[in-house]
């Protein structure tokens, strides 16, 4: 089941080109899988000043698809989703310094490990074209 932007854009606090993760390509209770392509565009709103995106704005696409993933459980339990913020990642690893001479879409996949009304933790793993471009766990807290 593939949800493009559209449908999932107001569960998050993203938005426009702030709003890394293009479609998500299925999603369950744990597991979320989303695509983008936008860490070639040149107007990415997180590339440095000399034009680069670094590998570790990977973090950023997972924890947008991990905040796409509490938003789709919350829409489906029929509550709002819950405000939260990236507290942590651990296990970081970056296989290749840059995300922008990527030819191929990234793959985005998270996993919801552990989750309790204050926090949630994600393990995640990013891919193009079969091959790794950066993994690890991140920590989501919420705000109370």
């Amino acid at each position: 089941m593939s949800l493009d932007r559209s449908r999932f854009e107001a569960l998050i606090p993203h938005r426009g080109g702030m709003c890394l993760v293009e479609r998500v390509l299925d999603w369950d209770e744990e597991t979320i899988v989303c695509a983008g392509t936008g860490h070639r565009d040149a107007g990415h709103p997180l590339r440095s000043q000399d034009g680069r995106l670094s590998c570790a704005i990977g973090l950023e696409y997972a924890a947008q698809a991990a905040a796409i993933h509490g938003g789709l459980l919350a829409e489906r339990a029929g509550t709002r989703p819950r405000a939260g913020y990236l507290a942590g990642a651990r296990e970081l690893r970056l296989y290749r310094p840059w995300l922008d001479d990527l030819e191929g879409e990234l793959r985005i996949r998270a996993e919801r490990l552990l989750g309790s009304e204050h926090s949630l933790l994600y393990r995640f793993h990013i891919e193009c074209r079969g091959k790794p471009v950066c993994e690890g766990r991140l920590s989501v807290f919420f705000v109370v």
